[in-house]
């Protein structure tokens, strides 16, 4: 379990766990996400809240994860652009660490 920092006083947070971390990456929800400039507001937690939207609403068989997602982060009422910067961090760096461990075996 990982808990990124909500705002900048750091009076809030959000927990995120391993399969929050797995779904975002099986459903390459950060891909194409943030445009040329790189920065993260509210337009872009936005967008990812119609993505994730879409997708639930899109499927047949709802995928429990991509749910528990949307409930437990990205729909948080904690959860703005300064959260959703965090969780990209901690993505990237998840990402990289669960790289490193693969190429080492």
């Amino acid at each position: 379990m990982y808990s990124i920092q909500a705002n900048k006083s750091g009076t809030r947070s959000i927990n995120v766990t391993e399969e929050n971390l797995q779904t975002i990456e099986e459903y390459s929800l950060f891909q194409d996400l943030i445009d040329s400039t790189g920065i993260v507001d509210e337009t872009v937690l936005d967008k990812l809240k119609l993505t994730t939207r879409s997708m639930i609403t899109s499927q047949d068989n709802v995928n429990k994860n991509l749910v528990n997602l949307c409930i437990d982060v990205i729909y948080h009422n904690n959860m703005k652009a300064f959260g959703l910067h965090q969780l990209i961090n901690l993505y990237l760096k998840w990402k990289a660490n669960k790289d490193n461990e693969t190429t080492e075996e």
